[in-house]
């Protein structure tokens, strides 16, 4: 059954997406639809009739609230086009091109695109990139957000064929990894996960998960290393990274993939479980509640002796709530700004 709508100053980039709408500057079409890239869940949503509205987020907390709220949103690519497209585009640069490119190519020869960037997540920029792509654009500013969309078109399609390619995989570090922009550390190993993987316990044996799996790099070096685990399950809530662990681990049979928000708990049970929690979600402020919620979790799904391993910044508060919920908790390694701790359930 729907959910009610949330606040309505929970998202500014939401709302002030919508305002051309609210003020009459645009029109919803009458036929055709729209499809929302990168949807989020808000009252805008739901403050007005928006027929033939559909959405996509591959963000599985994200795609949660718009399924509860009754949104028709979709995980990965909607295909066809529509008359008006609706963007938040996100801040890494080739990911947002490749997004713009995309919304252009999906509202066909006259359709409208609209976007909307908060200005600390560089809206001005947003709007000179689509601009780019098509001509002039129109402008309104509101709650420190900038909503831009498409008049007449003066397409530059070439610009546009060669932005559509920037999101796609491709093989990084060296070639042993596929990522594409946008996920998480995408071209590198990042500084925790390198830390942890120097740190790792190579007895590591049974069935095992990985929780907030990215793009597959710690679950690769268990299989590497780790001669007596007999399965790894990779969880992860973005969809387009769990894709690319799909294809770096394309050679193992014994791997499963799952699209999922650890923090709702997992039902599965393992002998031991690695992980590099998320300590922010789709803002830049710090959230160690999703690092204790992780940790809470692989305590739940561990089964008696099994073993967490688990990477954090060193200034990131978890010792609490692994004493209450190990019986056994050691530090491996402090470097980096980073620490590798080790916990082992009664």
């Amino acid at each position: 059954m729907p959910t009610s709508p949330g606040p309505r100053d929970a998202d500014a980039a939401l709302d002030i997406l919508f305002h051309p709408f609210a003020t009459g500057a645009l029109q919803w079409p009458r036929e055709g639809g729209a499809l929302f890239l990168r949807a989020r869940e808000g009252w805008p949503l739901h403050a007005r009739p928006l027929p033939g509205l559909i959405a996509e987020q591959s963000y599985k907390p994200a795609f949660d609230a718009l399924q509860r709220s009754g949104i028709d949103v979709h995980g990965e690519d909607v295909d066809g086009t529509f008359p008006l497209v609706l963007v938040l585009p996100p801040r890494q640069r080739d990911e947002a091109r490749a997004l713009f490119a995309r919304a252009v190519a999906q509202a066909g020869a006259n359709g409208t695109v609209v976007a909307c960037m908060h200005n600390d997540e560089g809206a001005k920029t947003g709007q000179a990139e689509l601009a780019r792509l098509t001509g002039p654009v129109n402008v309104l500013s509101k709650q420190h957000c900038r909503v831009f969309w498409t008049g007449a078109r003066v397409l530059d399609s070439a610009l546009l064929e060669q932005w559509r390619a920037l999101d796609a995989p491709r093989l990084v570090a060296d070639g042993t990894l596929h990522s594409r922009p946008g996920v998480f550390a995408w071209d590198r190993i990042d500084v925790a996960s390198a830390l942890l993987l120097r740190h790792l316990p190579t007895d590591l044996a049974g069935e095992g998960a990985d929780l907030g799996a990215g793009i597959g790099v710690l679950a690769m070096d268990v299989l590497a290393r780790c001669k007596g685990v007999r399965s790894i399950d990779l969880y992860d809530a973005e969809r387009r990274a769990l894709e690319l662990a799909r294809r770096n681990l394309a050679a193992q049979a014994n791997v499963g993939f799952h699209w999922h928000d650890v923090t709702q708990g997992v039902s599965a049970h393992y002998d031991f479980i690695v992980m590099n929690p998320p300590f922010h979600a789709q803002s830049r402020a710090d959230r160690p509640d999703l690092g204790r919620r992780f940790i809470e979790v692989a305590a739940q799904a561990l089964r008696a002796r099994g073993r967490l391993v688990m990477v954090a910044n060193r200034h990131l508060p978890y010792e609490a709530v692994l004493g209450g919920h190990f019986a056994q908790v050691r530090m491996l390694a402090d470097a980096s700004g980073f620490k590798v701790v080790e916990a082992v359930r009664a």
